[in-house]
């Protein structure tokens, strides 16, 4: 057993062929969860005009090849069997742990030296990836599916042939691009490996998308996502309450329901609208084109939505956006379930409400930050001491603790 804190391991840099492979910046919660490696066969995002997203708005799409991305591949393997090979020259038995991270930063300080950029962050991937199982593999940015057929297959195979553990390869997917395949394409697609899509409806009100600008219509939602569900290729959906704002709140509740029972997909994620600040939405609101729901507000949308939704999909509410985590379930079955967890939500009094608020969006915060600064520290004690002496600002207090809070979303 390695126990020496001084203990070091070179990584033979021979084997690769770069430094690094790419990563881009996000993936899903449920691929964080299952500690999937990460590749980048796009960069960014094609579209990049949603008035609500920030991700992409910097940054231009730029189309990698196919051997860029096998080049990628290789890097990872390499990086794979080198910390594979440590473990066991250090005693480890092929386990992976804080030690062994350890002894590989530190034997190799011309990589790791500051801890931080690529280097470090595909060290980190593909160590929590070999703890996982090496088992699930997202393929980044926002649309990988926009890849030439052909050649996604052909990194799809190359990726299996080398890590022959890989049970699940999923990625993101814009709706118009999963219309404009044809179906043989999906089905050639999901042979060579592709396992599941994740696809921002957002909503399927078509005002909202015009007004949002996502560049795609309620029919090409469904005519996109029904196409994938027949290829066999698993189908995410997400959902985005407030996203209609209080102009169009119920008709995108509704509206959404009804594109997405139609589409019938695997699951149906929740990710509830933040405002934030950096998006063009944000320049709308403040220029009061675009009126938010609060926070009870989006509650009974997700209730009006859920009451409405007719499929077979299993929903979840599985990022920290959302204020009610309790939704979820596998419809139609556990619907009457979901709904009776918001109605105990929206039964609470005034006070209890905003101590619900308050408190679980700290938790979500701190999930993901684990302390306060001053600032925000003594916004929130502030807030707390409100609903504690059931003061007559204590709603204000909370809404502006809260919004503070949510900025630090991602």
């Amino acid at each position: 057993m390695m126990n020496q804190p001084d203990t070091t391991y070179k990584i033979d840099t021979g084997k690769f062929k770069k430094p690094f492979f790419e990563m881009g910046p996000i993936r899903p919660p449920s691929e964080g969860a299952d500690y999937s490696l990460l590749l980048r066969v796009v960069r960014n995002c094609p579209w990049n005009r949603c008035l609500f997203c920030s991700t992409y708005k910097t940054e231009k799409f730029g189309y990698r090849s196919v051997e860029e991305v096998k080049e990628d591949i290789d890097v990872a393997k390499a990086l794979y069997d080198e910390i594979k090979s440590a473990s066991w020259k250090l005693g480890l038995g092929g386990s992976v742990n804080n030690d062994l991270m350890r002894a590989i930063v530190h034997g190799n300080p011309e990589i790791y030296g500051d801890g931080e950029g690529l280097p470090i962050q595909n060290l980190v991937n593909v160590a929590n990836w070999i703890v996982s199982g090496g088992r699930t593999v997202f393929l980044q940015d926002a649309d990988a599916l926009i890849m030439r057929t052909p050649e996604l297959v052909e990194v799809l195979e190359y990726l299996k042939r080398t890590f022959p553990t890989v049970e699940r390869i999923t990625s993101y997917a814009r709706a118009k691009t999963c219309n404009r395949k044809t179906l043989e394409e999906l089905k050639d697609l999901h042979k060579a490996g592709l396992s599941r899509l994740h696809v921002g409806l957002e909503s399927g009100n078509n005002d909202v998308l015009s007004f949002m600008q996502k560049g795609v219509t309620r029919e090409e939602h469904i005519a996109g996502g029904r196409k994938v569900v027949e290829s066999g290729i698993s189908l995410s959906e997400y959902y985005m309450p407030g996203l209609g704002g209080k102009k169009w709140s119920k008709a995108h509740a509704l509206d959404s329901a009804s594109a997405l029972s139609e589409i019938n997909a695997d699951f149906i994620r929740v990710r509830s609208l933040i405002v934030r600040k950096g998006t063009l939405l944000y320049d709308t609101f403040t220029g009061g084109g675009f009126e938010p729901l609060g926070e009870d507000e989006m509650v009974d949308e997700i209730a009006l939505f859920v009451e409405n939704l007719n499929c077979h999909s299993y929903i979840i509410s599985d990022q920290m956006s959302n204020l009610l985590f309790e939704v979820e379930g596998q419809l139609p079955d556990d619907k009457e379930k979901i709904l009776e967890r918001i109605s105990r939500y929206q039964q609470k009094s005034a006070m209890k409400k905003l101590e619900f608020r308050l408190k679980r969006r700290l938790q979500s915060y701190l999930g993901v930050y684990g302390y306060l600064d001053e600032e925000l520290d003594a916004k929130i004690t502030e807030a707390m001491e409100d609903i504690q002496s059931e003061a007559p600002d204590a709603a204000e207090k909370v809404n502006q603790a809260i919004a503070a809070l949510k900025q630090g979303f991602v």
